[in-house]
């Protein structure tokens, strides 16, 4: 069963690269597990919300990590919908061969693809950020308090008047 995507019931996500993350790249990392939990929790309370609609900017790290939490939803409820915002069809161009086969099996399992500019330019990383939070009613961000573009994006959706789910990178 396919829902209509209506602002009201999409959430949007934004998180770290594994760059800023402090365990990289190592999934198997007992925080980046914790992490893990933390936002499969929060989009099964986002769907007990009422939110069946979900869009993801399909970058490293965090963003993967939503994208396949929300595809285990959707494989216990199939009123759920998973979108691809992709900044430019170049997004993935400079990842490993390892990233870019998951990133391309993601967004293949989506149910739609929005593709915000034709060619990289220095903000469309930006324009994806906004088009996420425009067309969403919550934000959920894997956020560790340091400038850059999820802090961009967190700050955006509260001047939007989004509610804002903030799950903190690594509990102390």
């Amino acid at each position: 069963m396919c829902t209509l995507r209506g602002r009201e019931t999409a959430c949007a996500f934004t998180g770290h690269r594994p760059s800023k993350l402090s365990w990289g790249h190592d999934e198997q990392d007992p925080r980046c597990m914790g992490l893990k939990q933390r936002m499969a929790d929060a989009i099964d309370i986002a769907y007990e919300q009422g939110f069946r609609h979900f869009i993801c900017g399909m970058a490293l790290g965090c963003d993967l990590y939503f994208c396949e939490a929300v595809m285990a939803l959707r494989s216990r409820h199939d009123d759920v919908t998973i979108e691809a915002a992709i900044p430019c069809p170049q997004q993935s161009a400079r990842w490993s061969t390892h990233d870019q086969a998951r990133y391309t099996a993601l967004v293949q399992a989506c149910d739609f693809e929005t593709v915000i500019a034709q060619h990289y330019s220095p903000g469309c990383m930006q324009r994806r950020d906004r088009y996420m939070v425009d067309h969403s009613a919550l934000l959920i961000a894997a956020f560790d308090g340091s400038s850059g573009g999820t802090q961009y994006t967190m700050l955006y959706a509260m001047r939007q008047g989004l509610d804002v789910v903030d799950l903190p990178t690594v509990l102390v």
